[in-house]
């Protein structure tokens, strides 16, 4: 049996427990956070998709598995397909009257309904705000942060691979009396910079009441504030980037987040 990847864990306990608004976000976010396999009509013609509709009494769904050999599994013969990220198919198919069916056939598969979709596409769209941040006047270890929330915001950053070198949590104490936490990023790619305050951003949107007010900051790791997150904040550890692997020729439709395919 093929090893549960992330989105079924996720799927799995949102239908384990489904008065859990937790879950449901958490399944949310790991669908934004996938790569998807979208099983087309056809051939991609230049920068056009066509996904594969099924027709149900309510209404019609385009279909995706989070692993090539599900989608082979289910089509049971070569199909054209697109390869894109969950957020960009989100944002496609948002407003088209389109459901989405997810690794139909396994343990763990899902429908969304296109209103799901929509309201998904929502808070996908809501940017993270950027601004010069005074200067904490104290940092402190962090308080009162859940547990669940610690764990969500882990597997994030850990999906942030060569992205950075670390990231710290910590409480701060500003020269107004007001006291927030920040979560600094250390040795931030510059041109990832907007991406990963994105991704953290993603962390509290989907967790849902109950995370804490955070602000993100960058620092190197020669900038003495950064000297002392490291001595009273929480260490969180961005894995090494994986190995390049030779590129075809050609890439996949919908492989470029900043291209997507459009649908026809």
């Amino acid at each position: 049996m093929a090893e549960a990847t992330d989105l079924d864990h996720a799927f799995q306990a949102m239908l384990a427990a489904p008065e859990d608004m937790q879950a449901a976000m958490a399944a949310y976010s790991a669908l934004a956070d996938a790569q998807l396999w979208l099983l087309l009509e056809g051939e991609a013609q230049d920068d056009q998709i066509s996904p594969h509709l099924f027709e149900t009494e309510d209404g019609a769904f385009t279909v995706v598995f989070d692993r090539e050999e599900r989608l082979a599994g289910f089509v049971s013969e070569i199909a054209a397909h697109a390869v894109l990220p969950g957020r960009v198919l989100i944002r496609m198919l948002a407003g088209q009257g389109l459901g989405l069916a997810v690794n139909l056939g396994s343990d763990a598969e899902m429908v969304f309904a296109p209103a799901q979709l929509e309201w998904l596409a929502d808070i996908l769209e809501i940017a993270p705000e950027s601004g010069e941040a005074l200067p904490p006047q104290e940092l402190r270890a962090p308080r009162d942060i859940p547990e669940p929330f610690l764990t969500a915001l882990d597997a994030r950053l850990a999906r942030a691979s060569g992205l950075a070198r670390a990231a710290f949590l910590a409480q701060a104490l500003y020269a107004d009396g007001s006291t927030r936490h920040i979560l600094a990023v250390i040795d931030a790619v510059p041109e990832a910079e907007t991406a990963l305050a994105g991704a953290i951003a993603d962390a509290v949107r989907f967790y849902g009441d109950g995370a804490p007010d955070l602000d993100v900051a960058f620092f190197t790791t020669d900038d003495p504030i950064a000297q002392h997150l490291a001595v009273v904040g929480l260490r969180f550890d961005l894995p090494e980037p994986p190995q390049p692997e030779e590129r075809p020729a050609r890439p996949a439709p919908g492989s470029d987040p900043d291209s997507p395919p459009i649908l026809r």
